[in-house]
């Protein structure tokens, strides 16, 4: 299997994401709902953030049983976001910002109340009959490929849905199919082909009018397979094909994974993956409060506990593994939170706690992500009611906080008519009041992103190692190397002040909580952090 990637678009070395909810973001029309034309109102803040690439979940017709990721049509934009011609017009304006724009592929299934699934459930053979995985009969369980649901039509067969009951599985075709069981399809067969190239032509569809790639949903789940074992090499082998297909015909779209394991993801045609918070608890392991820790692992303190009681090493060992095993391939992106995430990094941390962690996260060696509001601290709601099929995650979906005024800046329209109701925090954490004020977590971002910007040894590509990791990183003391100059960046996220020694001859580029080096120590305030340089390269 060839895991070397032919080609990735240049400008990810320099990608800076910014991730939009679409009906959380703005509303442009007074409906209480965000859509394109108030994104598209919000461009200059972007551009004036630093970022440089937006990323909007997704914004074709769906049924809204999951927030979206339900699709009944992938060639047109829900009305509730707008028209074609409005992402049209999205692309056209952000180009001109100097700003890309990816699009949220759900590739893997589509809502139950899509065209396509209403003729795949009919008894009678039709185009689509094969486009989703039915077993044979209805009385057939199948322990594969996702939950089967049985009784919905006369069609004699149950189908496989990818997540929510209401979302069937395309069918890609089976990596070990069961000769047992004719349902089971091989990969080659027509339906999945079939559905392979419909996938085509909807990338087609929205790259040639402007978008910029695509970020996959649920990217590892569209084959499916008895064996485990099995299914990997397949896998590489459809999403390798389509790596073929983009850089023939859109040579600078990128391809972004929700997948979790940047190993697999690179080596199967991807540019990044999101390390995020499944396959591994690696990234839980940094950020995620103790009681609140994803439900898929033990729960535990964080690295960025105020109490200093979690370990960076959980984090540490994995992210140096995947880094090695896709170097020069393709990045890791670790973002700062985004749809699936509650709660916030905002929840229950001061400005000077997120300091030290975005301090952390635009100082690696990957590609930074910000989910929308985290740059002012955003915290998101508790105990509200779901929305859409948020459930506990429906907290981090709340109104952007533009200001401080009732409505948050984010529509004209009564408050009962907002898509879910604005989180107002204590002022300072929304836009308005981060503007002017050099001391608030919006101008720390954008100075960040400015030193990535112009530091080589801090951007995406310079090299890492970890200088000081003892006392499970409290401080943790690491180094970025460009071909100019030798960056040492030092955090202490807890409430005790720290120190660390052995560090001579280095000039302070940026410093929170009033940490300063003296001689030989770098001397660490409690929740403060350090970027130093060298000006040469070691």
């Amino acid at each position: 299997m060839n895991t070397r990637l032919p080609h990735k678009p240049n400008w990810l070395e320099k990608a800076v994401l910014y991730q939009i909810y679409p009906s959380s973001f703005q509303d442009s029309n007074g409906d209480g709902i965000g859509d394109i034309p108030g994104i598209i109102h919000r461009l200059n803040y972007l551009k004036s953030l630093g970022v440089n690439t937006i990323w909007l979940c997704p914004c074709f017709k769906s049924a809204f049983r999951d927030g979206g990721y339900d699709i009944t049509d992938f060639y047109t934009v829900d009305p509730r976001y707008g028209t074609n011609n409005d992402l049209r017009d999205l692309f056209d304006k952000a180009h001109a910002c100097g700003l890309k724009v990816i699009l949220d592929l759900v590739a893997g299934h589509t809502s139950i109340d899509h065209p396509w699934f209403q003729q795949s459930a009919k008894p009678e053979r039709n185009k689509y009959t094969d486009y989703y995985l039915w077993t044979d009969s209805t009385w057939e369980h199948p322990q594969v490929g996702g939950c089967p649901m049985h009784g919905y039509s006369d069609r004699d067969g149950n189908f496989l849905t990818n997540f929510f009951w209401s979302q069937p599985s395309l069918n890609y075709g089976f990596a070990d199919p069961n000769p047992d069981k004719p349902w089971q399809q091989p990969v080659d067969a027509p339906g999945p082909q079939a559905v392979r190239a419909e996938l085509r032509s909807i990338m087609d569809h929205w790259l040639a009018m402007g978008a910029d790639g695509f970020r996959v949903d649920m990217a590892a789940s569209l084959i499916k397979s008895n064996d485990p074992e099995k299914r990997k090499p397949a896998l590489e082998a459809f999403w390798q094909e389509i790596n073929r297909w983009l850089t023939i015909h859109y040579p600078e779209a990128a391809l972004i994974s929700e997948w979790s394991c940047p190993a697999e993801a690179v080596a199967s045609g991807f540019h990044v993956d999101f390390m995020i918070h499944f396959r591994s608890p690696a990234y839980t392991s940094l950020f995620r409060l103790e009681e609140e820790a994803f439900r898929t692992f033990k729960r535990a303190p964080s690295y960025f506990d105020a109490k200093g009681r979690g370990t960076l090493h959980t984090w540490l060992d994995e992210f140096v593994k995947q880094r090695i095993a896709i170097r020069h391939r393709g990045f890791i992106s670790l973002p700062s939170g985004n749809h699936d995430l509650a709660p916030r990094l905002g929840e229950r941390r001061s400005i000077e706690e997120l300091k030290v962690i975005y301090t952390f996260l635009f100082t690696l060696p990957h590609i930074p992500t910000l989910y929308y509001g985290d740059e002012v601290g955003m915290r998101g709601a508790r105990h509200l009611q779901s929305k859409e099929g948020a459930y506990n995650r429906v907290g981090a979906r709340t109104p952007m906080l533009w200001d401080n005024t009732p409505n948050a800046g984010f529509s004209t329209a009564s408050p009962d008519l907002f898509y879910l109701p604005v989180d107002h925090p204590e002022n300072g954490r929304n836009v308005a009041d981060c503007q002017n004020d050099p001391g608030s977590l919006l101008a720390h971002i954008r100075t960040l992103i400015q030193l990535r910007e112009h530091h080589s040894a801090l951007g995406t590509t310079g090299d890492f190692s970890a200088l000081q990791t003892e006392n499970n990183g409290y401080p943790f003391v690491y180094e970025r190397r460009g071909e100019s100059e030798t960056c040492t960046i030092a955090i202490n996220p807890t409430d005790s002040g720290l120190t660390a020694n052995g560090y001579e001859g280095l000039r302070t580029i940026l410093s929170t909580g009033g940490a300063c080096p003296k001689d030989d120590l770098l001397i660490l305030p409690p929740h403060s952090s350090l970027i130093l340089t060298t000006n040469r390269k070691k």
